[in-house]
């Protein structure tokens, strides 16, 4: 019912940057549809994801310690639209990033991801 579609990684030198989208699509536009949460997180082979960004309609964020600073993550609520915008790249931000969306309807939460984009940072 809920579509995530991600773009914008890719390969970057150390102290570049890039700019990651995620647009929903789907059931996320009905009427009885409240976003939650817009949020990315990222995964390296054999750790567990972790959240990177996150940010709710009213705007308030929250940043792994890490990243602060450097990424900077912003919704468009109306378009359900996340992006995040990451300078200042290191070669230990290399990962899968994944978009999350989290919604309500009327009586219970449900959550969705993205594909999944790769970003490699090095020289």
């Amino acid at each position: 019912q809920v579509q995530l579609v991600e773009s914008g990684g890719g390969l970057v030198q150390p102290g570049g940057s890039l700019r990651l989208s995620c647009a929903a699509s789907g059931s996320v536009f009905s009427d009885n549809v409240v976003v939650n949460v817009m949020a990315w997180y990222r995964q390296v082979p054999e750790k567990e994801r972790e959240l990177v960004a996150g940010i709710i309609p009213a705007g308030n964020t929250n940043y792994l310690d890490s990243v602060k600073g450097r990424f900077t993550i912003t919704m468009d609520n109306e378009k359900k639209i996340v992006a995040l915008q990451m300078n200042s790249l290191k070669p230990e931000d290399t990962a899968v990033y994944y978009c999350n969306l989290k919604v309500r309807r009327p009586w219970r939460t449900y959550e969705y991801w993205g594909q999944g984009t790769q970003v490699t940072v090095s020289s």
